[in-house]
């Protein structure tokens, strides 16, 4: 279950993603299957190509993006989401979302 975003931000992230751009879109999460997670950042791009370059500079395996048909993208979970969102200089989501 997502929450925690606003519907401009989500729409925002949409376009970019159906635009070709890698777009960045954190907010609050549940899943049982990660009960130590409490927040993901969706990384998507619509050019699958693309995003899996993007992803490699990460160590982010291509087999990880979700395809998503319309908004493919990566989830980020952890310390590997803090750590790219620090290299893509996105404190605001690290501060807004409480990430350290």
């Amino acid at each position: 279950m997502a929450f925690g975003v606003k519907r401009n931000e989500l729409k925002k992230w949409k376009q970019k993603v159906e635009a070709g751009d890698i777009a960045f879109l954190t907010h609050y999460w549940l899943d049982d299957r990660f009960p130590e997670s409490k927040t993901v950042t969706k990384v998507g791009c619509s050019d699958k190509d693309k995003l899996a370059k993007w992803g490699k500079q990460y160590d982010l395996k291509p087999r990880w993006i979700h395809n998503d048909p319309r908004y493919p993208h990566f989830d980020l979970l952890g310390m590997k989401q803090l750590d790219i969102l620090k290299a893509e200089n996105l404190y605001e989501h690290i501060n807004r979302f409480n990430l350290e």
